[in-house]
């Protein structure tokens, strides 16, 4: 059991740790390139894990189309990070599609994002309550 549970924590802080680290850098890349993100609750989820750059909201009442040809004229470079449900998936695709050229360097942050929030998570909302709980895990264990 003590060698599981240690296993299972050895692998939460890590996995915080990485998350961490992966937002450190999206953060340094931010204070120049723009991210995309899908809604209002995206934009505070990353200014909470501190991004202080541009963040463009996807949902803004216009079409991906529209939204599209704004980004296309207004940026050489986004990063984008949309939620991997089955929505923002199909969102994720065809704004790729339509950015061609402007994303690919920056495609390994939400990939390593979606791997490192395994199946807990689907959203970009809910990483910092999932980092927070990963480094409770280390919190609790230490003092139990």
């Amino acid at each position: 059991m003590h060698i599981q549970r240690n296993g299972q924590l050895t692998d939460n802080m890590e996995r915080a740790s990485r998350l961490r680290e992966i937002f450190g850098n999206l953060c340094e890349r931010n204070k120049d390139i723009p991210v995309i993100v899908e809604g209002k609750r995206d934009v505070i989820a990353l200014k909470e894990l501190g991004l202080q750059g541009e963040i463009l909201m996807l949902h803004r009442g216009q079409s991906i189309y529209d939204f599209c040809e704004e980004i296309s004229e207004k940026f050489h470079r986004v990063i984008i990070l949309l939620d991997w449900d089955e929505k923002g998936e199909s969102l994720n695709k065809t704004l790729c599609r339509h950015l061609n050229g402007l994303w690919e360097e920056f495609s390994a942050f939400r990939e390593l994002i979606k791997i490192l929030c395994q199946k807990e998570i689907q959203d970009i909302e809910d990483i910092p309550k999932l980092i927070r709980r990963l480094e409770a895990d280390e919190t609790g264990w230490q003092q139990g």
